[in-house]
């Protein structure tokens, strides 16, 4: 689809003394039209997250952008005209607006790269840059924290598109005059913008945004020291299911993975990380400091924590341990130490343990404490010297009086229990027998470590098939 654009445009930093020009109105396609879809998500992320009024509707915006590519390389000059250097790149500073202002400009003068505050642009347009005054700081730009760089961080970068949940590439970036600032309102993801680069001067130049996605609805995966961040798609992509999150990364490559990790709230970037495949998973914990992949690991289940240090090298898994708490990395080692094919293999260690002089009320609350975590199955009870006896249901801590102490609970039917070093064959039949959703794990004293989830167990038995398949006539776990 053709944009008609007209041949001056021009955006004014300040509108009350430097009026806009405007072009003829700029056509922008629906982003919905570009860019394929994660299957079956897009959809359900429009319910969750909704279209926003884009400012791009804005019949003004339109006809007053100006492209970013093509202002790179232009000269930069004082409001007589003169030359003062060429445009390098243009700085943003990412923070809660929706549409970050441009901070400052990267402009090199003589052999030297210089910042030029953005409160001295008095004119921009696809030709060229006026400043206020000739002013100019000869030290070299040293980047500061919180700033990105609209061309070097962004332009020909995977971005994400909260509202269409897809992965997309920057072809282009534009300005507009918004809230009496020089703003970032949309990005191009059309290969016609991509190719219109290649050709110099008024072509280069020139908008062509008929495959524009507004600014609100980006998620940048700028690298790490300058990643361009919005209140808006971090609420949004929060709404979004761990495991389409994980369809997402999966669609990154590189840093821009870690890019989009880094976006998250840490506990769904926990959850994120449980629902991706293995290959994915170990390319991004190598593109992640040990004291990122230390924190995300600590917050996700321990057995899930685990499954993914025993496919690091030693030399990875020991520099993300040694990051972690004591406390955790003491647990973590423990259940790495195990075979997968053994009951502590696949156990996780979060469980609640009460004792049977314990009152109901006590259990309740401990189970309230821990909510965030899946053991709302009910509480491990044990004597005083921590043996096990039994693994109450949460619906029998709700029927009955909360001031009852736990051992008038304890009785038939026995807890389900295994060996810490029982066979995953053992750990399935006992499932089997009793059909229950977890199975407590104890040592060799009958002390209870662990315990396994049903679905856990479900896991272990499709990748266990998946890589080694089963015994022929037996359907023993081989």
């Amino acid at each position: 689809m053709s944009a008609k654009v007209a041949k001056t445009n021009k955006v004014a930093a300040k509108p009350a003394s430097a009026p806009v020009k405007t072009p003829a109105a700029t056509k922008v396609v629906p982003t919905t039209a570009v860019a394929k879809p994660i299957k079956a998500v897009a959809s359900r992320a429009a319910k969750l997250v909704g279209r926003r009024d884009s400012v791009l509707a804005r019949k003004n915006i339109r006809e007053s952008l100006v492209s970013v590519a093509g202002l790179i390389g232009r000269p930069v000059r004082d409001n007589d005209g003169r030359d003062l250097g060429k445009l390098v790149d243009i700085v943003v500073r990412h923070g809660e607006e929706t549409y970050p202002a441009v901070s400052g400009l990267i402009v090199k003068v003589g052999a030297r790269k210089s910042f030029i505050d953005g409160a001295r642009i008095s004119l921009l347009t696809k030709d060229e840059i006026r400043l206020s005054s000739t002013k100019i700081n000869l030290r070299e730009y040293t980047r500061r924290p919180g700033e990105s760089l609209l061309d070097a961080d962004v332009i020909d970068h995977q971005i994400v598109d909260v509202d269409g949940l897809r992965v997309v590439r920057s072809a282009d970036l534009y300005l507009a005059p918004l809230d009496r600032e020089i703003r970032l309102v949309g990005v191009d993801i059309s290969f016609v913008s991509f190719l219109r680069r290649v050709f110099p001067g008024t072509i280069r130049r020139r908008p062509t945004p008929d495959r524009v996605v507004d600014w609100a609805t980006v998620a940048s995966l700028a690298d790490g020291t300058g990643q361009v961040r919005t209140a808006g798609p971090r609420s949004a992509l929060g709404q979004l299911r761990p495991a389409d999150l994980a369809d997402l990364i999966e669609d990154l490559v590189g840093r821009e993975q870690g890019a989009l990790i880094e976006l998250l709230d840490p506990d769904l970037a926990a959850d994120v990380l449980e629902e991706m495949e293995d290959e994915d998973l170990q390319g991004l914990l190598r593109g992640l400091s040990a004291e990122r992949a230390a924190e995300l690991l600590t917050r996700m289940e321990p057995d899930e924590s685990a499954e993914v240090l025993r496919d690091l090298d030693d030399e990875h898994r020991e520099s993300i341990l040694d990051a972690m708490a004591d406390e955790t990395a003491k647990a973590l080692r423990t259940l790495v130490s195990f075979d997968e094919t053994l009951a502590g293999g696949v156990m996780t260690t979060h469980m609640v343990i009460c004792r049977e002089s314990d009152t109901v009320a006590k259990a309740l609350a401990l189970l309230v404490k821990n909510r965030e975590r899946d053991i709302s199955d009910g509480v491990v009870v044990v004597d005083a010297k921590g043996k096990l006896l039994d693994h109450i249901q949460m619906i029998e801590l709700v029927s009955t009086k909360s001031t009852a102490l736990l051992k008038t609970l304890i009785g038939a039917p026995l807890p389900m229990a295994i060996a810490i070093d029982a066979h995953l064959n053992e750990v399935i039949d006992e499932f089997s027998n009793n059909r229950g959703s977890s199975i407590v794990v104890v040592d060799a004293t009958n002390k209870p470590v662990g315990r396994i989830m049903a679905d856990d167990l479900v896991d272990a038995l499709v990748e266990r098939t998946e890589r080694r398949g089963f015994a022929q006539g037996s359907g023993a776990l081989t």
